[in-house]
């Protein structure tokens, strides 16, 4: 028997307008900052000779960027399905995200790691000069990106808070990075001042410019760290991550219960972009059932799960056997045991 292919969801009717117009604002708020900023900073650079400052720059040039990037990646991944992609562009955004990782370290933390290495060595001149400039850019820098910031914390805890996660397992678990990169960039931003202003104000107070290097290092270590979880998070996501475990609860759940279902011989969730998940399940259904009652069971729980879950997009569920071996050997490969009867996901 034919599996049953549930219908897809447009956008509006999941509610994904609002969560997408926020994510432009946060990033295009982050845009006009980190442009403002990376002038400033080039500036502050050239003036005071600080390799601080200089690393500043070239992240503040990185960051603007890489709003670029989440920018494309917004408008690219929001196009609809059609024939060649049925189930939309959703996950273009994570090849967008993933290369603002790669832009963070290629961009922003060689260049520090370069900036610190060749002050350290003695390859770059000791002087600075202007160090007032310095310290006003980096002032200036602060509260711009505390505005930037702001507006990202504002929006991953409301998105936190709707999930009803704490701000930790909602990053851990989002499949929404463009927000998150947006946070990361702007708290790596505030922390990487701070760091440049205490290499610039070292450096004054003692003359030695292996403060000003060591802060440029500090830089570049700190771009590295944000580089790396922000790979680490677009890469599960390009890989094909299982939806929130809530959902997947629920969702075996759900079949469980359903008179028609005597057991859930398997279950596979996959997210597809952000706030998209595909559902496929195989169930053994009782064996007095018609082809037609089945038919019309798989039609009512794939419309079940759809309105119990938003993020639910698409719904696949096939009639199987399920004393099959190779479906046992596959399942219990997947979860070291087989699903149980009604399983409720305990």
């Amino acid at each position: 028997m034919a599996a049953h292919r549930g219908g897809q969801r447009t956008d509006e009717r999941r509610g994904g307008d609002g969560a997408h117009d926020e994510s432009l604002l946060t990033v295009a708020l982050a845009f006009a900052a980190n442009l403002g900023i990376a002038v400033a900073k080039v500036v502050a650079a050239l003036i005071t000779g600080s390799a601080s400052m200089a690393a500043e720059a070239a992240h503040s040039i990185a960051d603007t960027f890489n709003e670029v990037l989440l920018l494309v990646g917004l408008r690219r991944s929001g196009r609809p399905a059609d024939r060649r992609h049925p189930l939309g562009y959703g996950k273009e955004r994570y090849i967008w995200t993933l290369l603002v990782a790669v832009a963070i370290f290629g961009m922003g933390a060689l260049f520090s790691y370069y900036q610190g290495i060749e002050t350290l060595t003695g390859h770059r001149a000791a002087g600075e000069s202007g160090p007032i400039v310095g310290y006003a850019v980096l002032a200036v820098a602060f509260v711009l990106e505390a505005v930037s910031w702001q507006q990202a914390v504002r929006q991953v805890r409301a998105a936190a808070r709707e999930e009803d996660l704490p701000l930790r397992d909602y990053i851990r678990r989002t499949d929404e990075p463009t927000s998150i990169s947006v946070l990361l960039e702007d708290s790596a931003a505030l922390v990487g001042l701070l760091i440049a202003f205490g290499g610039l104000g070292l450096h004054q107070l003692t003359g030695s410019a292996a403060w000003d290097g060591v802060g440029s290092l500090l830089i570049g270590v700190l771009l590295t760290a944000v580089a790396l979880v922000l790979g680490r998070i677009n890469l599960n996501l390009l890989i094909g991550s299982q939806a929130d475990p809530r959902i997947v609860a629920d969702v075996r759940a759900r079949l469980g219960r359903a008179d028609e279902v005597e057991w859930v011989v398997d279950i596979v969730t996959v997210t597809f972009g952000a706030d998209r998940v595909l559902v496929c399940a195989r169930l053994d259904f009782r064996d007095s059932l018609t082809a037609a009652e089945v038919e019309r069971a798989c039609v009512r729980m794939a419309h079940e799960l759809r309105g119990a879950h938003e993020e639910i997009d698409e719904v696949f569920l096939e009639p199987v056997p399920r004393d099959d071996p190779e479906l046992r050997e596959r399942v219990i490969a997947r979860y070291g045991r087989t699903l149980r009867p009604r399983d409720s996901g305990a």
